[in-house]
This record gives structure tokens, sequence and C-alpha cells, in this order.
């Protein structure tokens, strides 16, 4: 790789010590070159990472102005949260707006648009819904997720389906979902103002 020719991507992820996140930065470190920041409210709950590509910030979402420090220099947010998710995704939509970050990947929850065969979720959703909304509102270039029930299975195997289809299967292995957000933040243009479900067949 010549210098100079190539920019290292460097890819923000908020929720770091989250299940999938710490799945998601596994591969991120195995198969690509990617530099990470990890931005997390307690930085002691994070497995030790011996990785001269990874630097970590501990912080709030909700923190605005620590949030937009943490993205100077970020090509890629992506973001795996939970709490009060609509407000963190107004924070993160600010954040991102102001530092000129224009990629975003965001998890959420199967069954958000009613889209699971037989199925129907209520207002235990409405968290993911909400956030969903102010994510698809924005002019960002997002990718939202919408992944099944994870499963600890060593395996990638899912199938992905756009907004306004049926979700296909119920189940997903966190390594899946992994390899498909590491997919996105490598790849420039994929899947770019979409919502995705993922399962297994």
């Amino acid at each position: 790789m010549m210098k100079g020719v190539f920019k290292l991507t460097n890819v923000l992820i908020l929720g770091a010590n989250g299940s999938l996140a710490r799945v998601a930065i596994d591969i991120f470190l195995k198969e690509t070159d990617l530099q990470l920041t990890l931005y997390l409210r307690n930085s002691r709950n994070l497995i030790h990472i011996d990785s001269n590509r990874v630097q970590v910030i501990e912080g709030d979402v909700l923190d605005i102005e620590k949030l937009k420090e943490a993205m100077v220099g970020q090509d890629v947010v992506y973001a795996n949260l939970a709490g009060s998710l609509e407000s963190m995704a107004i924070s993160v939509v600010e954040a991102m707006n102001a530092s000129g970050i224009k990629r975003l990947i965001w998890i959420s929850s199967m069954g958000i648009y009613d889209e699971v065969p037989g199925e129907s979720y209520g207002s235990i959703l409405d968290p993911y819904r909400k956030s969903a909304a102010v994510i698809e509102a924005s002019d960002l270039d997002y990718t939202i997720l919408r992944p099944g029930w994870f499963t600890n299975k060593d395996e990638i195997d899912y199938e992905t389906t756009q907004k306004g289809e049926p979700f296909k299967g119920h189940d997903v292995s966190r390594k899946s979902i992994a390899d498909l957000i590491v997919k996105l933040a490598k790849t420039p243009g994929l899947e770019i103002r979409r919502s995705l479900g993922v399962g297994k067949l």
C-alpha cells in the first residue's frame, strides 16, 4: 500500500462494550486494517485489547460535546446502543452533522415496521421505532440493521431483507451480524439509506 495514496478508514464504535460490538471489534482487528475508536461509559468493563489500531474514549452518548470531540477525524460511526435510544439517536445525528461525518451504521431490532410475519411486538419496540425514525429523517448516509434474536453460534450465515419486505428467519448469530457491520464499514456506498432485516433462515 503506497503511503499517501490510500487513507485508512477510522471507525468510531459507540457502545463498544456491548456483546455484539465485542464480536465486531474482533473481526475488525482480524480481517481489516481499519483504525478503531471505542466509545463507552465505563472503560474498565472493556476486555483488554492489545492493538495499536485501537483507542478508547470514556463518555456518554448523551454528552454531545464529548461525542463531538470523539468524532474528530472519524469516517464511519457504528452505534450499538441500549437505553434512551431516541435521545441517543438525536445526539448522534447532531454530533455527526456538526462533525461533517456522513456514514452511520445503526443497530435496531427486527419488528419495528411490523415486518415479522405472525408477530406484533407492540410498544416494547417503541424506543427502536422512534430512534430509527430519527435516523431515517436525517440526511446521513445511514444503514439501519434490524437483526433477529442474537445467538452465540460460531457461524456466518444470514440473509438480509429490505424495508417493506417480510422479515426472514428469526434468530441470527452475533458473528453473522458483525460480519455485515464490518462489510458496511469498509465498503463505501454499500446499502446507503437502507434499513436491513438480518436473520437466518
